[in-house]
């Protein structure tokens, strides 16, 4: 009877891991960049009572399912759907979007490299392309300070007109950044991600080339949560912790009557 309890609580903390999951969705379903997570569950092992396939007679017949008992679920992984956001035009000059694959590359004041979708760039008092926090792109790119307009085209150039030149000058090329295993990324907040193990090496080139998506200026990539999906889900993940929460109720009152038998 204990099993049936054990069970029941497996189900409530795999739920309430799904009901955490869900609302840091929703939460951040106007942040720019940010890509839905989704959990995944696995059943636990089997207490096996009589194992498939053994011999039940001396003729040689078996058992042709046995009795395998399940010991609940548990969380198998919280995974990083890497789907496409909607485009946000925005108008704003230092506002990129990637379309299609890659990631921005950010210098850390450690000196590592981070990664990021969130384009919502900005100038410093150096004329450097920083992040909101302040962080410049790997690529260095300085906008000059006699610059009259930016253009950044869907390859990274970042060509500026200089007041009096009647050519645009070349200042600089913004790399992306591609992974085997995007949902290995180590997730540090700030919209931003660091290289692991498990996602592999980045590689790094130039957008809209083979492999990489095109940058697009004056927009941004809003997040690819699909709110009246969560919100399904959510209401899905309360009916479940609230059967597994009646599974545990019903398996106490059961006790409850064995222990009242004189």
């Amino acid at each position: 009877m204990s099993l049936t309890l054990d069970i029941g609580a497996t189900g409530m903390l795999a739920q309430q891991l799904n009901v955490d999951v869900i609302s840091n969705n929703i939460a951040n379903m106007t942040t720019t960049g940010y890509k839905k997570q989704r959990a995944e569950f696995q059943d636990l092992l089997y207490q096996t009572k009589i194992r498939p396939g053994s011999t039940s007679s001396d003729s040689g017949t078996t058992v042709p399912a046995g009795i395998q008992l399940g010991l609940g679920v548990r969380a198998g992984s919280v995974y990083r759907v890497s789907e496409q956001g909607a485009l946000s035009v925005t108008g704003n000059e230092f506002d990129l979007a990637i379309v299609g694959e890659g990631y921005f590359q950010v210098s850390l004041p450690s000196g590592e490299d981070a990664y990021t979708r969130d384009g919502s760039f900005q100038m410093n008092e150096n004329g450097e392309l920083v992040t909101s926090e302040g962080y410049p792109l790997t690529s260095g790119i300085t906008i000059p300070s006699d610059a009259i307009d930016v253009t950044i085209n869907n390859s990274g150039e970042v060509l500026v007109k200089i007041e009096g030149q009647v050519n645009l000058s070349n200042v600089g090329q913004i790399q992306t950044a591609l992974f085997q295993n995007v949902a290995g990324l180590e997730a540090l907040g700030d919209n931003l991600f660091l290289e692991t193990e498990a996602s592999g090496a980045a590689t790094a080139g130039n957008p809209n080339s083979v492999g990489f998506g095109r940058i697009e200026q004056g927009a941004l990539e809003s997040s690819n949560v699909n709110v009246v999906q969560e919100i399904t889900s959510l209401i899905q993940a309360q009916r479940a912790y609230e059967m597994n929460s009646k599974v545990i109720q019903t398996g106490d009152e059961m006790m409850s009557t064995v222990n009242q038998l004189r």
